[in-house]
Protein backbone atom coordinates (compact mmCIF):
# COMPACT_ATOMS: atom_id res chain seq x y z
CA UNK A 1 0.00 0.00 0.00
CA UNK A 2 1.33 3.53 -0.98
CA UNK A 3 1.25 6.58 1.31
CA UNK A 4 0.15 9.70 -0.74
CA UNK A 5 0.99 13.37 0.75
CA UNK A 6 -0.99 15.79 -0.81
CA UNK A 7 0.22 19.18 -1.05
CA UNK A 8 -1.37 21.14 1.14
CA UNK A 9 0.50 18.15 3.84
CA UNK A 10 3.58 18.67 2.53
CA UNK A 11 3.38 22.67 3.23
CA UNK A 12 1.91 22.40 6.18
CA UNK A 13 4.75 19.76 7.43
CA UNK A 14 7.02 22.32 6.07
CA UNK A 15 5.93 25.47 7.58
CA UNK A 16 5.58 23.46 11.31
CA UNK A 17 9.17 22.18 11.17
CA UNK A 18 10.45 26.09 10.29
CA UNK A 19 8.30 27.66 13.27
CA UNK A 20 9.44 25.18 15.87
CA UNK A 21 13.23 25.26 14.66
CA UNK A 22 12.51 29.04 14.65
CA UNK A 23 10.66 29.22 18.10
CA UNK A 24 13.88 26.95 19.26
CA UNK A 25 16.39 29.32 18.07
CA UNK A 26 14.34 32.44 19.84
CA UNK A 27 14.23 30.71 23.05
CA UNK A 28 17.94 30.23 22.91
CA UNK A 29 18.83 33.75 21.88
CA UNK A 30 16.78 34.89 24.76
CA UNK A 31 18.70 32.83 27.19
CA UNK A 32 22.05 34.30 25.68
CA UNK A 33 20.49 38.14 25.98
CA UNK A 34 19.07 37.74 29.22
CA UNK A 35 21.76 35.11 30.66
CA UNK A 36 19.33 33.22 32.02
CA UNK A 37 18.23 29.51 31.61
CA UNK A 38 14.57 29.85 33.61
CA UNK A 39 12.58 32.10 31.69
CA UNK A 40 9.46 31.30 32.99
CA UNK A 41 8.15 28.28 35.86
CA UNK A 42 7.51 26.06 33.35
CA UNK A 43 11.18 25.93 32.25
CA UNK A 44 12.57 24.24 35.89
CA UNK A 45 9.46 24.35 38.47
CA UNK A 46 12.03 23.29 41.19
CA UNK A 47 15.16 25.36 39.99
CA UNK A 48 12.41 28.51 39.90
CA UNK A 49 11.32 27.94 43.40
CA UNK A 50 14.89 27.52 44.97
CA UNK A 51 15.56 30.80 42.59
CA UNK A 52 12.73 32.56 44.36
CA UNK A 53 14.07 31.63 47.71
CA UNK A 54 17.29 32.92 47.11
CA UNK A 55 16.08 36.47 45.66
CA UNK A 56 14.05 36.96 49.47
CA UNK A 57 17.33 36.09 51.16
CA UNK A 58 19.25 38.77 48.99
CA UNK A 59 16.88 41.04 49.15
CA UNK A 60 16.36 40.20 52.95
CA UNK A 61 20.19 40.64 53.40
CA UNK A 62 20.55 44.10 51.37
CA UNK A 63 18.08 45.19 53.63
CA UNK A 64 20.27 44.27 56.59
CA UNK A 65 22.97 46.32 54.85
CA UNK A 66 20.68 49.54 54.07
CA UNK A 67 19.69 48.86 58.01
CA UNK A 68 23.91 48.59 59.34
CA UNK A 69 24.57 51.70 57.01
CA UNK A 70 21.59 53.98 58.82
CA UNK A 71 22.67 52.92 62.15
CA UNK A 72 26.60 53.32 60.97
CA UNK A 73 25.72 56.99 60.02
CA UNK A 74 23.37 57.69 63.46
CA UNK A 75 25.69 56.12 65.45
CA UNK A 76 28.83 58.50 64.30
CA UNK A 77 26.62 61.47 64.50
CA UNK A 78 25.61 60.95 67.81
CA UNK A 79 29.27 59.94 68.73
CA UNK A 80 30.92 63.21 66.92
CA UNK A 81 28.11 65.57 69.05
CA UNK A 82 29.15 63.44 72.20
CA UNK A 83 33.18 64.41 71.80
CA UNK A 84 31.50 68.27 71.54
CA UNK A 85 29.95 68.04 74.64
CA UNK A 86 33.04 66.49 76.43
CA UNK A 87 35.22 69.34 74.80
CA UNK A 88 33.16 71.87 76.35
CA UNK A 89 32.69 69.90 79.96
CA UNK A 90 36.67 70.00 79.86
CA UNK A 91 36.18 73.95 78.97
CA UNK A 92 34.02 73.68 82.19
CA UNK A 93 36.49 71.84 84.46
CA UNK A 94 39.67 74.09 83.37
CA UNK A 95 36.83 76.97 83.93
CA UNK A 96 36.28 75.55 87.54
CA UNK A 97 40.21 74.95 88.43
CA UNK A 98 41.04 78.29 87.87
CA UNK A 99 37.48 79.56 89.85
CA UNK A 100 38.73 77.83 92.61
CA UNK A 101 42.55 79.68 92.74
CA UNK A 102 42.30 81.67 96.17
CA UNK A 103 43.73 84.80 93.86
CA UNK A 104 40.43 85.00 92.39
CA UNK A 105 38.25 88.52 93.21
CA UNK A 106 34.12 88.27 93.05
CA UNK A 107 33.95 90.24 90.29
CA UNK A 108 36.80 87.62 88.52
CA UNK A 109 34.40 84.49 89.73
CA UNK A 110 31.19 86.11 88.19
CA UNK A 111 33.04 86.70 84.86
CA UNK A 112 34.02 83.06 84.91
CA UNK A 113 30.37 82.13 86.07
CA UNK A 114 28.91 84.11 83.20
CA UNK A 115 30.91 81.99 81.03
CA UNK A 116 30.08 79.06 82.52
CA UNK A 117 26.22 79.88 81.83
CA UNK A 118 27.11 80.43 78.14
CA UNK A 119 28.47 76.72 78.07
CA UNK A 120 25.63 75.60 80.05
CA UNK A 121 22.99 76.79 76.97
CA UNK A 122 26.14 75.12 74.40
CA UNK A 123 25.76 71.50 76.70
CA UNK A 124 21.73 72.18 76.21
CA UNK A 125 21.75 73.00 72.62
CA UNK A 126 24.05 69.63 72.00
CA UNK A 127 21.68 67.71 73.88
CA UNK A 128 18.72 69.52 71.55
CA UNK A 129 20.59 68.02 68.77
CA UNK A 130 18.86 66.94 65.21
CA UNK A 131 19.74 64.82 62.75
CA UNK A 132 19.36 64.78 58.91
CA UNK A 133 15.52 63.35 59.36
CA UNK A 134 15.07 66.19 61.46
CA UNK A 135 14.06 63.99 64.61
CA UNK A 136 15.78 64.52 68.10
CA UNK A 137 18.84 62.37 68.58
CA UNK A 138 18.40 61.93 72.41
CA UNK A 139 15.06 62.43 73.12
CA UNK A 140 14.20 58.40 73.17
CA UNK A 141 10.91 57.57 71.43
CA UNK A 142 9.84 60.90 71.80
CA UNK A 143 12.15 62.52 68.95
CA UNK A 144 10.23 64.99 67.14
CA UNK A 145 9.62 67.37 70.10
CA UNK A 146 13.05 69.02 71.61
CA UNK A 147 13.97 66.46 74.83
CA UNK A 148 15.48 69.32 76.44
CA UNK A 149 14.08 72.73 77.78
CA UNK A 150 15.40 75.93 79.40
CA UNK A 151 12.80 77.24 82.08
CA UNK A 152 13.73 79.62 84.84
CA UNK A 153 17.35 78.72 84.31
CA UNK A 154 16.20 75.09 84.84
CA UNK A 155 16.62 72.53 82.18
CA UNK A 156 14.08 69.65 82.59
CA UNK A 157 13.75 66.63 80.24
CA UNK A 158 10.59 66.40 78.15
CA UNK A 159 11.55 62.73 76.52
CA UNK A 160 11.46 59.33 77.57
CA UNK A 161 13.70 56.41 78.42
CA UNK A 162 13.34 54.16 74.42
CA UNK A 163 16.27 53.13 72.87
CA UNK A 164 15.82 52.17 68.79
CA UNK A 165 16.60 49.31 67.62
CA UNK A 166 17.63 47.97 63.97
CA UNK A 167 17.94 44.86 62.46
CA UNK A 168 21.77 44.37 60.83
CA UNK A 169 21.18 40.55 60.88
CA UNK A 170 18.81 37.77 61.40
CA UNK A 171 18.15 37.77 65.22
CA UNK A 172 20.76 40.73 65.42
CA UNK A 173 19.63 44.57 66.74
CA UNK A 174 21.61 47.37 67.06
CA UNK A 175 21.31 50.10 69.12
CA UNK A 176 21.43 53.61 67.53
CA UNK A 177 20.93 56.32 69.72
CA UNK A 178 20.84 56.69 73.70
CA UNK A 179 18.29 58.54 75.63
CA UNK A 180 19.01 61.82 77.07
CA UNK A 181 18.04 60.49 80.62
CA UNK A 182 20.95 58.15 80.18
CA UNK A 183 23.57 60.20 78.70
CA UNK A 184 23.06 63.27 80.13
CA UNK A 185 20.60 62.82 83.42
CA UNK A 186 21.46 59.60 85.39
CA UNK A 187 25.29 60.62 85.98
CA UNK A 188 26.14 59.38 89.67
CA UNK A 189 27.27 62.52 91.89
CA UNK A 190 30.27 62.84 93.98
CA UNK A 191 32.09 59.45 94.86
CA UNK A 192 29.43 57.24 93.56
CA UNK A 193 28.18 56.30 96.64
CA UNK A 194 27.45 59.53 98.48
CA UNK A 195 28.38 63.26 97.54
CA UNK A 196 28.79 66.03 100.00
CA UNK A 197 26.48 69.46 100.50
CA UNK A 198 27.82 72.08 102.55
CA UNK A 199 25.83 75.08 102.02
CA UNK A 200 24.98 78.08 104.88
CA UNK A 201 27.91 77.63 107.17
CA UNK A 202 29.47 80.40 108.88
CA UNK A 203 33.01 78.75 109.50
CA UNK A 204 36.12 78.09 106.70
CA UNK A 205 35.51 74.74 106.94
CA UNK A 206 36.37 73.16 103.81
CA UNK A 207 36.06 69.23 102.34
CA UNK A 208 39.10 68.13 100.88
CA UNK A 209 38.87 64.71 100.20
CA UNK A 210 36.14 61.96 100.83
CA UNK A 211 35.29 58.52 100.02
CA UNK A 212 33.61 54.86 100.81
CA UNK A 213 34.33 51.34 100.59
CA UNK A 214 32.51 48.36 99.80
CA UNK A 215 31.30 48.03 103.75
CA UNK A 216 29.41 51.26 103.59
CA UNK A 217 25.83 51.85 104.87
CA UNK A 218 23.90 54.11 102.24
CA UNK A 219 21.79 56.41 104.14
CA UNK A 220 21.90 60.43 104.01
CA UNK A 221 23.81 61.61 107.27
CA UNK A 222 25.26 64.67 108.93
CA UNK A 223 28.52 65.93 110.37
CA UNK A 224 27.36 68.55 113.04
CA UNK A 225 30.53 70.51 114.92
CA UNK A 226 30.42 72.63 118.16
CA UNK A 227 32.21 75.09 120.18
CA UNK A 228 30.38 76.67 122.70
CA UNK A 229 33.00 78.71 123.73
CA UNK A 230 35.66 80.08 122.16
CA UNK A 231 37.58 77.92 124.43
CA UNK A 232 36.42 74.43 123.94
CA UNK A 233 37.44 72.38 121.45
CA UNK A 234 35.86 71.90 118.18
CA UNK A 235 33.66 68.96 118.28
CA UNK A 236 31.87 66.44 115.79
CA UNK A 237 28.72 64.34 115.86
CA UNK A 238 27.13 62.41 112.83
CA UNK A 239 23.71 62.14 112.41
CA UNK A 240 21.37 59.37 110.41
CA UNK A 241 18.53 60.65 107.16
CA UNK A 242 16.72 60.98 110.34
CA UNK A 243 18.54 63.21 112.48
CA UNK A 244 19.20 60.19 114.88
CA UNK A 245 22.75 59.67 116.51
CA UNK A 246 24.17 56.95 115.10
CA UNK A 247 24.52 53.89 117.08
CA UNK A 248 26.67 53.21 118.62
CA UNK A 249 27.93 57.22 118.56
CA UNK A 250 30.43 58.57 116.22
CA UNK A 251 31.61 61.07 117.79
CA UNK A 252 35.00 62.95 119.05
CA UNK A 253 37.28 66.67 118.89
CA UNK A 254 37.80 67.52 115.62
CA UNK A 255 41.31 67.91 114.41
CA UNK A 256 41.86 69.33 110.68
CA UNK A 257 43.32 67.09 108.06
CA UNK A 258 41.98 64.28 110.27
CA UNK A 259 39.83 62.17 108.67
CA UNK A 260 36.32 61.53 110.07
CA UNK A 261 35.37 57.77 109.64
CA UNK A 262 31.83 56.03 109.54
CA UNK A 263 29.97 53.77 108.11
CA UNK A 264 32.72 53.10 105.35
CA UNK A 265 32.23 56.40 104.67
CA UNK A 266 35.81 58.60 105.00
CA UNK A 267 35.56 62.21 104.87
CA UNK A 268 38.52 64.50 105.39
CA UNK A 269 37.90 68.38 106.44
CA UNK A 270 40.11 71.39 107.04
CA UNK A 271 39.55 74.86 107.95
CA UNK A 272 38.04 75.87 110.96
CA UNK A 273 34.36 75.22 111.22
CA UNK A 274 31.89 77.64 113.72
CA UNK A 275 29.52 76.48 116.13
CA UNK A 276 26.45 74.56 114.90
CA UNK A 277 28.22 74.19 111.16
CA UNK A 278 27.05 70.90 109.48
CA UNK A 279 28.33 68.94 105.88
CA UNK A 280 25.48 67.00 104.59
CA UNK A 281 26.29 63.22 103.14
CA UNK A 282 23.72 62.59 100.65
CA UNK A 283 23.76 58.68 99.58
CA UNK A 284 23.94 57.40 96.13
CA UNK A 285 22.89 60.31 94.45
CA UNK A 286 22.56 61.09 90.94
CA UNK A 287 22.51 64.52 89.31
CA UNK A 288 22.18 65.72 85.81
CA UNK A 289 25.36 67.69 83.75
CA UNK A 290 22.60 70.66 83.73
CA UNK A 291 22.83 70.71 87.67
CA UNK A 292 26.65 70.39 88.18
CA UNK A 293 26.90 73.20 85.86
CA UNK A 294 24.22 75.58 87.39
CA UNK A 295 25.39 74.68 90.83
CA UNK A 296 29.20 75.60 89.56
CA UNK A 297 27.55 79.07 88.04
CA UNK A 298 25.55 79.64 91.10
CA UNK A 299 28.41 79.67 93.77
CA UNK A 300 30.68 81.49 91.67
CA UNK A 301 27.76 83.93 91.25
CA UNK A 302 27.08 84.36 94.91
CA UNK A 303 30.80 85.38 95.65
CA UNK A 304 31.42 88.32 98.17
CA UNK A 305 34.98 87.88 99.26
CA UNK A 306 34.37 87.01 102.57
CA UNK A 307 36.30 83.78 105.11
CA UNK A 308 32.95 82.37 104.99
CA UNK A 309 32.08 82.49 101.54
CA UNK A 310 35.14 81.53 99.90
CA UNK A 311 34.63 78.71 102.07
CA UNK A 312 31.34 77.62 101.05
CA UNK A 313 32.76 78.42 97.46
CA UNK A 314 35.44 76.07 97.37
CA UNK A 315 33.29 73.58 98.58
CA UNK A 316 30.76 74.00 96.39
CA UNK A 317 33.72 73.96 93.36
CA UNK A 318 35.39 70.82 95.12
CA UNK A 319 32.04 69.07 95.06
CA UNK A 320 31.47 70.56 91.05
CA UNK A 321 34.76 68.94 90.37
CA UNK A 322 33.94 65.74 91.11
CA UNK A 323 30.37 65.93 89.71
CA UNK A 324 32.20 66.78 86.40
CA UNK A 325 34.55 64.34 86.15
CA UNK A 326 31.80 62.02 87.14
CA UNK A 327 29.72 63.83 84.21
CA UNK A 328 32.59 63.38 81.81
CA UNK A 329 33.09 59.84 82.84
CA UNK A 330 29.40 59.29 81.44
CA UNK A 331 29.93 60.78 78.54
CA UNK A 332 32.74 58.83 77.78
CA UNK A 333 31.36 55.21 78.77
CA UNK A 334 28.59 55.97 76.61
CA UNK A 335 30.73 56.80 73.93
CA UNK A 336 32.67 53.97 74.12
CA UNK A 337 29.45 51.94 73.89
CA UNK A 338 28.94 53.44 71.02
CA UNK A 339 32.51 52.56 69.27
CA UNK A 340 32.00 48.99 70.41
CA UNK A 341 28.54 48.76 68.58
CA UNK A 342 30.09 50.43 65.34
CA UNK A 343 32.83 47.96 65.87
CA UNK A 344 29.98 45.19 65.42
CA UNK A 345 27.99 46.84 62.48
CA UNK A 346 31.52 46.69 60.66
CA UNK A 347 31.87 43.02 61.34
CA UNK A 348 28.43 42.58 60.50
CA UNK A 349 28.75 44.48 57.40
CA UNK A 350 30.91 42.05 56.48
CA UNK A 351 29.94 38.74 57.17
CA UNK A 352 26.81 40.02 55.22
CA UNK A 353 28.74 40.79 52.38
CA UNK A 354 30.12 36.89 52.38
CA UNK A 355 26.93 35.62 53.07
CA UNK A 356 25.59 37.62 49.86
CA UNK A 357 28.24 36.20 47.83
CA UNK A 358 27.20 32.91 48.74
CA UNK A 359 23.60 33.34 47.86
CA UNK A 360 24.16 35.33 44.75
CA UNK A 361 27.04 32.32 43.78
CA UNK A 362 23.95 29.54 44.61
CA UNK A 363 21.48 31.43 42.52
CA UNK A 364 24.06 32.03 39.57
CA UNK A 365 23.88 28.36 39.68
CA UNK A 366 20.35 27.55 39.37
CA UNK A 367 19.08 30.06 37.30
CA UNK A 368 22.17 31.34 34.95
CA UNK A 369 22.83 30.11 31.56
CA UNK A 370 25.98 28.24 29.99
CA UNK A 371 27.24 30.65 27.63
CA UNK A 372 29.44 28.16 25.82
CA UNK A 373 26.44 25.62 25.50
CA UNK A 374 23.97 28.07 24.61
CA UNK A 375 25.75 29.10 21.65
CA UNK A 376 26.45 25.81 20.60
CA UNK A 377 23.10 24.66 20.67
CA UNK A 378 22.24 28.40 18.44
CA UNK A 379 24.79 27.43 15.84
CA UNK A 380 23.13 24.00 15.30
CA UNK A 381 19.71 25.15 15.82
CA UNK A 382 20.66 28.22 12.65
CA UNK A 383 21.68 25.32 10.82
CA UNK A 384 18.47 23.31 11.41
CA UNK A 385 16.78 26.35 10.85
CA UNK A 386 18.42 26.78 7.24
CA UNK A 387 18.43 23.36 6.67
CA UNK A 388 14.46 23.03 7.13
CA UNK A 389 13.82 26.26 4.69
CA UNK A 390 15.92 24.99 2.29
CA UNK A 391 13.66 21.37 2.22
CA UNK A 392 10.74 23.47 2.32
CA UNK A 393 11.88 25.26 -0.95
CA UNK A 394 12.56 22.64 -2.78
CA UNK A 395 9.59 20.29 -1.65
CA UNK A 396 7.26 23.34 -2.60
CA UNK A 397 7.92 22.62 -6.29
CA UNK A 398 6.93 19.35 -6.65
CA UNK A 399 3.10 20.03 -7.10
CA UNK A 400 2.09 18.04 -10.65
CA UNK A 401 0.96 21.27 -11.98
CA UNK A 402 4.48 21.92 -12.21
CA UNK A 403 5.06 19.08 -15.39
CA UNK A 404 1.70 19.49 -16.94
Amino acid sequence: MVDRLSTLQIFESGVSTILQRQAELDRTQQELATGKRILSPSDDPGGAVKALDLREDIARIDQFQRNAATAEGQLAFGETTLSGVTTVLQRVRELTVQANNATQTPETRAAIAAEIRERLAEVTDLANTRDGNDEYLFGGFQSRNAPFSVRGGEVSYRGDDGQRFLDIAAGTQIAVRDPGSRVFLEVPAGNGSFDIAVAGNAGSAVVSEFSADGGFLPDDYSITFTQALPSDPITFNITDGDGADLVPAVTGDYTPGEAISFRGARVVVEGTPADGDAIDIVATPRQSIFETLDEIATALERATGTPANDAEINNALASGLVNLDQGIGNILEVRAEIGVRLNRIESQQQINEEFNLQLQTTLSDVEDVDFAEAISRLNLQLVALQAAQQTYVSTQRLSLFDFL
